[in-house]
């Protein structure tokens, strides 16, 4: 049951807090992602190999990814009842055909994307009705036919993408140029050869970015003002010997950004066509040009008149070549340069002529092979603001380098070599906010290594190996709010100085261990009371030690926690009593396989909960978890086989539930969940329709929805009020017949067999064959025939029955125990305590009774073996009331006087009369 909450209450509290019956789905082939908003409703069914679009789409969906699927063609009736949608991906398909119209009730669509797919034209009605659309992407088809018409619908688009198409004619897509409100349009990776104003039969064009990298262009033509708004143009990796015919500078006069870029050829052709030819004089010609892309050209060296007439360029990329060498004084002619791309190339050193481009605010220089360096690297760099050293390989930078970079803000040195810091950032750096030192070789932090960086809010320490970190190693971060680091051990003192901090992730190798001075109270996050979010990371198969109850003690402001192979063992109910604030919370690859409801009481506000690839069995511990506020619950990969429906009822605001890679069992146990995942109306069980069996081996592999329920469907409440009822009516019925006509019933029921028997032997009219059964248990035997056997037939002469010796074989006992009774004048009963112990012995006393009943002859001769007290006959009832009414034979006091007893025996065979007159009952009495 749920905590502290009944459970008539729990529908009506999940009604209160997030009930919204537009979002109750449990879809076949997609999944829903929720967002804050309610009216932002994102599906997704990306990757299910899906031949045609879903038909169960919640008709409130505004985005709708149908992307990587197997869809081949979109009719009307596809998207018909979608009126909210506004972005939709059906990228990367098999869609060869596309209904006119199919759109057309897509009104508020904004974002629509068709790429890599196998369209071969765009008709007239393709996109009717997409009076919103702003973004269009068609790229990576077969398209070698566009309709006059086909965009005229499309009032409000903003971006085209037709790259990576069969188009061949400028002429082609002429009528998308008039578009009045197209800014951006890409072509590249088409097959023109020209591009040239003339073949555009319209004045001016609205249109701002032109895309035509990766086409086979010979010729550039502009003859007449038709792009009189255009700023960005990109002719990357276009033919070698491209013909540039601008007659008129003003008629690109906003161009703000040229790429010339992917000009694969020799130096010496790269100079006649970038140089000797003038393609890049031209182009710096522009005197609106601003940006400049030369990436990917296969540049090795940048000499002193490449880019001369380039001195208005502000934003420079170079990136992407194989530049190994520039002249000191490439960029000197660039005085106004603000953003410099040098990045992926083969630079052994930072560039000489960097030192004089005072302006220069943005500097990347990553994925180099710099190796030092030195105090007048960044000489007179003023102004710069972001640097950028990733991926080289630095192994030591002095304080110098940094010295007269007073504005610098973001710092990038990660995927070095650095081991030490030797007073790197002891200059000042007041506006520093972010330094990335990720993957270097550290191998220990000192004391005040940062205590001049202020202003920084986030270091990135990040590494393969651990690094001793030494007391005070982070004082002076005063503002630091994200902080990664790879420690080898814990301090208490190690966080001082961090009470801004926010963000702090952890990573833990194989090395790590946890020390602590002070073992029954020890929490080395006590000094991080602002933090609100927490990583801890352990790789390889590391098993962390002593971790204690006060773990987090001092993190009350913390909102959220991953733990990742960190909490190997059962965690104590009180690991979270010091984090109350917690919303997400995230145990995975721990192995855990047992957790209490305990554990989340002092966390009510949680609203994530992520449990993924443990070793869970059972969901008990969510029914009195009081999670009231859950809305997001992942236990992928456990080892859940029966899903308790009541526990998840016990969530009223869940609203995401992953259970997938679970071995879910098809059988009555899961009867209940799987009519809960198809009939809730609240909570989405992503992927549940895909839940495939793992039990019994006779449905693996089976859908879980699909296995049949139809043999669990009774009411399991009705089955037990039923089956209790008949139960307790049968054990009061049973009591009654056995406290008050157990005995009438036995006798009737001997009585119809003396009747039958009777009448059978009528029938035959067979005589007695014996003068009498002797009724004996095993324990008893030695005695029946050591004693008994040799006087009555060997003295005497009579004829005794007994089962050992007379029973026929093969016929049941009953009937042979009938048949010696009534085969017999008389029935001996040679009682002791195994006798009444016996229940065959108790049948056959029990079948001489009632034929002492049913003839009223004495036929009826009790021989007791043991003085057996009254207390203890009266468990035997049948006997005790034979004891009481009959006179019996006792071999115990018989003693010497056997001779006695044995003539008793005689005379009482002898006797035929009934038992009210038997001659030797007196005799019988005084033996007593």
């Amino acid at each position: 049951m749920c905590r502290s909450w009944p459970l008539f209450l729990v529908p009506l509290l999940s009604f209160l807090l997030h009930y919204n019956p537009l979002l109750a789905f449990s879809l076949k082939n997609c999944t829903i992602n929720y967002s804050e908003d309610a009216n932002n409703l994102w599906v997704t069914c990306r990757q299910r190999s899906l031949t045609a679009i879903p038909d169960d789409i919640p008709r409130n969906a505004s985005s709708l990814d149908l992307g990587s699927n197997s869809i081949s063609k979109i009719t009307r009736r596809d998207l018909k009842y979608l009126p909210k949608l506004t972005y939709a991906e059906l990228g990367f398909n098999l869609i060869s055909h596309i209904d006119d119209g199919a759109f057309a009730d897509l009104e508020k669509l904004k974002f629509l994307s068709l790429s890599s797919n196998k369209l071969s034209k765009v008709t007239d009605n393709m996109f009717q009705g997409l009076s919103e659309l702003v973004l269009l992407s068609l790229q990576r088809n077969r398209i070698s036919y566009i309709s006059p018409v086909a965009f005229q619908a499309l009032v409000s688009l903003e971006q085209l993408d037709l790259g990576s198409n069969y188009l061949q004619q400028i002429t082609d897509v002429a009528p998308i140029f008039k578009l009045p409100t197209l800014n951006k349009l890409s072509l590249g990776n088409n097959k023109f050869t020209s591009f040239q104003s003339d073949d555009l039969p319209l004045n001016v064009s609205n249109i701002k970015t032109v895309l035509l990298t990766l086409n086979p262009l010979r010729k550039f033509s502009l003859t007449k003002d038709v792009f009189p708004h255009l700023w960005s143009l990109e002719l990357i990796k276009c033919s070698s010997n491209i013909e540039w015919d601008v007659s008129n500078k003003t008629f690109l006069r906003n161009l703000t950004s040229l790429a010339l870029g992917g000009i694969d050829i020799s130096f010496e052709s790269y100079r006649a066509v970038l140089i000797d030819e003038g393609l890049i004089d031209v182009a710096c010609q522009i005197p609106s040009l601003r940006t400049l892309d030369l990436q990917n050209n296969c540049i090795v060296r940048v000499d002193d008149n490449l880019l001369q007439s380039c001195s208005q360029i502000t934003d420079l990329s170079l990136s992407s070549n194989k530049l190994s060498e520039m002249s000191e004084h490439s960029l000197r002619s660039i005085s106004q340069l603000r953003h410099l791309d040098l990045g992926y190339n083969q630079l052994s050193k930072v560039p000489l002529t960097l030192r004089g481009l005072s302006t220069l605010e943005t500097l990347d220089l990553s994925s180099n092979y710099i190796t030092e360096l030195n105090c007048n690297t960044f000489l007179n760099l003023t102004r710069l603001t972001t640097l950028n050293l990733n991926q080289n390989l630095i192994s030591k930078i002095k304080g110098c380098v940094f010295q007269n970079l007073n504005d610098l803000i973001e710092v990038n040195i990660g995927d070095n070599a650095l081991f030490t810091f030797d007073n790197t950032f002891k200059v000042s750096l007041q506006k520093l906010e972010s330094l990335n030192l990720h993957n270097n070789g550290l191998l220990q932090l000192m004391p005040e290594d940062f205590s001049n960086l202020s202003s920084l809010r986030s270091l990135d320490l990040e590494k393969d190996t651990y690094y001793n970190v030494y007391e005070g190693a982070f004082q002076g971060l005063d503002n630091l709010q994200t902080l990664s680091i790879t420690p080898g051990h814990y301090r208490k003192e190690m966080f001082i100085g961090l009470a801004q901090l926010e963000n702090l992730t952890l990573h833990l190798t194989l090395d790590w261990k946890l020390k602590s001075s002070q073992q029954n109270d020890y929490s080395p996050f006590s000094n991080l009371p602002n933090l609100k979010k927490l990583i801890l990371k352990v790789y390889n198969t590391f098993l962390v030690q002593d971790i204690t109850q006060d773990l987090l003690k001092g993190l009350k402001s913390l909102e959220s926690l991953t733990s990742d192979n960190f909490f190997r063992k059962l965690l104590h109910p009180d690991t979270f009593k010091h984090t109350p604030r917690l919303k997400v919370l995230q145990i995975i690859n721990s192995d855990l396989s047992h957790l209490t409801p305990e554990l989340f009481w002092q966390i009510p506000n949680l609203q994530r909960l992520d449990l993924s690839n443990n070793k869970l069995r059972y969901l008990d511990f969510l029914g009195g978890a009081n999670l009231l506020t859950l809305r997001w619950l992942k236990l992928n990969g456990n080892e859940l086989s029966v899903i308790n429906e009541t526990a998840l009822q016990c969530l009223p605001a869940l609203m995401y539930l992953d259970l997938n890679n679970n071995p879910l069992t098809c059988e009555c146990s899961n009867v209940g969940f799987n009519q809960w995942v198809q009939s809730n109306n609240q909570t989405q069980v992503v992927n549940g329709h895909q839940y495939t069996c793992a039990f019994p081996v006779s449905q693996k592999g089976n859908k879980f929805l699909d296995f049949d329920t139809s043999s669990c469907w009774i009411d399991a409440g009705f089955f037990c009020f039923i089956f209790s009822t008949c139960l307790v009516l049968f054990t009061l019925l049973a009591s009654f017949i056995y406290h008050f006509l157990r005995w009438h019933l036995a006798y009737a029921y001997y009585l119809f067999l003396a009747f039958v028997y009777d009448k059978r032997r009528g029938r035959k009219g067979s005589p007695h064959h014996y003068d009498a059964f002797v009724s004996y248990n095993v324990y008893d035997e030695a005695w029946v025939y050591e004693e008994m056997l040799p006087v009555l037939e060997g003295e005497q002469g009579w004829r005794l029955c007994l089962h050992h010796r007379d029973f026929e074989p093969g016929k049941p006992i009953v009937e042979n125990i009938t048949d010696a009774i009534y085969g017999s004048r008389k029935t001996i009963c040679v009682i002791s305590r195994h006798y009444l112990q016996s229940e065959w012995c108790s049948r056959e006393i029990q079948m001489a009774s009632y034929r002492l009943f049913d003839e009223q002859d004495d036929v009826l001769i009790l021989v007791f073996m043991e003085d057996i007290p009254a207390c203890e006959l009266s468990l035997y009832y049948r006997m005790r009331s034979l004891a009481k009414r009959r006179t019996y034979l006792s071999w115990p006091k018989a003693g010497q006087h056997t001779g006695v007893f044995w003539q008793n025996i005689r005379r009482a065979l002898m006797t035929p009369g009934s038992p009210t007159d038997n001659p030797i009952r007196g005799f019988f009495q005084n033996q007593e």
